[in-house]
């Protein structure tokens, strides 16, 4: 038991070396163990790349007969953008196979599985599930409800204000924060603000990274289609920015939009009269878009909540106070009237960019809500 978890742990350690760059696929690892030495290794890459088991099952080459796979995820027995892994498996003469977790994907859910057993492989599967299940969360909430896995991101002081009362908010967090969060940009799929964010702050959205790397899908929650032709999301690069309006949108303006390049989106309003963001969702899902990082505002932030759209957050504190009785806090809106209505957050994890705390952990919705 020793053995099986240190080589999973090891496998997951190669499969969050594809974190940001596998999407729509999850993220795999892989290791081959014979007679107590590991033969091959290998982590899926990219989506349209070879699968971890195909990578290691290559570097271990003849070897492989005869040894254990250590996979985070249940080999795939379709053929989509690659082959089935089974197969390959099968074929490299693997005596066992031992597996983190199944496979939400109903193209897969089991049917992996049995392909191997059918072969005549041994199997064991569940080997520190919660860790490969919390590592693809992502992939997980995708496959299963075809809706992204929403990350809400802010920046506040220890008195939890995101702006003064003037609006100023640059900056509230330090450089390793900062360079931090581009980082969770270059992650996600999609990086989202609604036009108050676009218009206090014109933000580029894109992930400023020293070694580069790619920039997210700018989501754009603009109800009347308030952007303005020269905000930087229209300016630069239009093709990598979508906009959410509703029906009431004027349409000399949804036009003119269109004009400079951004994709456009229309949804019949919700009873505020502003976008419908479960509709949101589904449509990101729709096209793919595994996961979202939601950069405020604090109206926006809210929304979500309401509507149970936030999987995780991540709060940067920094030590300063602002006061001020208008100044803005990351979750506005109406707001909650008891405490028992707050949303919870848990599995807490605490870490420290210089003077500043991240804090991040999961949203627990009530069955009240």
């Amino acid at each position: 038991m020793e053995a099986d978890q240190r080589y999973m742990r090891l496998a997951l350690d190669l499969a969050a070396q594809g974190l940001g760059g596998t999407s729509p696929n999850p993220m795999v690892g892989a290791v081959l163990v014979k007679d107590g030495e590991i033969i091959g290794t290998g982590y899926h890459q990219r989506a349209g790349g070879a699968h971890a088991e195909i990578i290691a099952l290559e570097e271990a080459g003849a070897s492989a007969d005869g040894a254990t796979l250590y996979v985070t995820l249940e080999p795939c027995s379709h053929t989509g953008r690659t082959p089935p892994c089974t197969e390959r498996i099968i074929a490299a003469g693997i005596r066992k196979v031992v597996v983190g977790m199944q496979d939400p994907n109903p193209l897969v859910n089991g049917r992996g599985l049995a392909r191997l057993k059918e072969a005549g492989l041994k199997l064991k599967i569940g080997v520190l599930e919660e860790k490969a299940a919390r590592l693809n969360e992502v992939f997980v909430k995708y496959i299963t409800l075809r809706r992204p896995f929403v990350t809400m991101k802010a920046a506040m002081t220890l008195d939890g204000k995101i702006a003064t009362r003037t609006k100023a908010s640059r900056w509230i967090s330090g450089e390793r924060s900062r360079e931090y969060a581009h980082g969770l940009r270059q992650q996600h799929d999609a990086i989202m603000v609604g036009i108050g964010t676009l218009l206090a702050d014109n933000p580029r959205l894109t992930a400023r990274l020293p070694e580069g790397g790619r920039n997210p899908l700018r989501v754009i929650i603009d109800s009347h289609a308030r952007t303005p032709l020269t905000a930087a999301v229209v300016a630069e690069q239009p093709e990598n920015t979508l906009l959410f309006v509703t029906d009431s949108a004027p349409e000399e303006r949804v036009a003119a939009l269109r004009a400079c390049g951004v994709t456009l989106v229309r949804l019949a309003a919700d009873l505020k009269g502003f976008v419908p963001l479960p509709a949101v969702m589904d449509e990101l899902g729709r096209r793919e878009i595994m996961s979202v990082l939601v950069e405020g505002g604090s109206n926006l932030n809210y929304s979500l909540l309401e509507h149970g759209l936030v999987d995780k957050v991540n709060i940067f504190v920094a030590p300063l106070l602002f006061g001020g009785n208008g100044a803005p806090s990351p979750v506005g809106g109406e707001g909650v009237a008891t405490v028992e209505e707050a949303w919870q957050v848990r599995d807490i994890e605490i870490n420290r960019y210089e003077a500043d705390l991240l804090i991040t952990g999961y949203i627990a919705y009530s069955e009240q809500r």
